[in-house]
């Protein structure tokens, strides 16, 4: 495909793809980030309102999608099979946090974040990897985060990010005889709505530690996605990617 297609950018022309949590914050920015690059979205949700919103704005389709229910991720799959005869990628990116200080977490705050960020990820790479497996050719990328090296009062999440990193990798060596890729990106501190709501004095201790000395932006993460996603990235795979300012230093 080569320049000519990223200057273009037609990187994505003809690709199917389906990104999840795409209503909103960096699921949003991917979406839109593929669609500029050709592909065809169908931005899933579990807020069937922000997906159909984003996806009106860029001529695709929204779906809602809870990615905790295993019929549910199958039967997207399915429809989106049946709607355009292939499905070339899949962004996991639908994610929840829950934080708690560990000796204070819930049941159900530890439940809810693994069914969602870590078997929601799960149940898709599932379905989607029958249809890749029998194209012989996909890719597959997972978005984890920085937390998943350990994060005070984010147990839950640091565990179901860590996990994603390990299944992406595990998948990646599954799928590489089937031409299909699978990396994961950890994106670090991303101005989005959600973080927005956290504390002026514990958001400026977060950027401090960023050596870009700035927060990132859901652009930041899409672009990676959208090379990941790319025939450029052909021999790309299994990868664990950071993208957060240095963050991680």
């Amino acid at each position: 495909m080569g320049l000519r297609a990223l200057l273009s950018g037609d990187l994505l022309r003809d690709k199917i793809a389906i990104v999840t949590g795409a209503g909103r914050g960096i699921g949003e920015g991917i979406a839109r980030k593929l669609a500029h690059d050709g592909a065809t979205v169908v931005c899933a949700d579990v807020n069937e309102s922000d997906a159909s919103s984003v996806a009106s704005s860029l001529a695709s389709i929204g779906m809602r999608l809870d990615v905790s229910k295993a019929d549910e991720c199958d039967a997207l799959v399915t429809r989106v099979h049946e709607r355009y005869g292939r499905l070339d990628i899949l962004v996991n990116n639908a994610g929840i946090n829950r934080d708690a200080m560990l000796h204070k977490m819930t049941d159900d705050q530890w439940h809810q974040v693994i069914a969602v960020d870590l078997t929601g990820v799960f149940f898709m790479t599932r379905a989607a990897s029958r249809l890749m497996r029998a194209a012989g050719s996909g890719r597959i990328v997972n978005i984890s985060s920085a937390s998943w090296m350990g994060n005070i009062g984010q147990a839950n999440y640091a565990a179901a990010k860590a996990g994603v990193v390990g299944l992406s990798r595990t998948a990646a060596k599954e799928l590489a005889r089937s031409q299909v890729t699978v990396n994961a990106i950890c994106p670090g501190f991303i101005d989005t709505t959600m973080t927005r709501g956290i504390p002026d004095a514990i958001r400026e201790q977060q950027l401090a530690k960023i050596p870009l000395g700035r927060a990132g932006q859901p652009a930041d993460v899409a672009a990676v996605v959208a090379f990941l996603a790319s025939d450029e990235a052909g021999y790309v795979t299994g990868e664990v990617i950071n993208v957060g300012g240095g963050y991680v230093l």
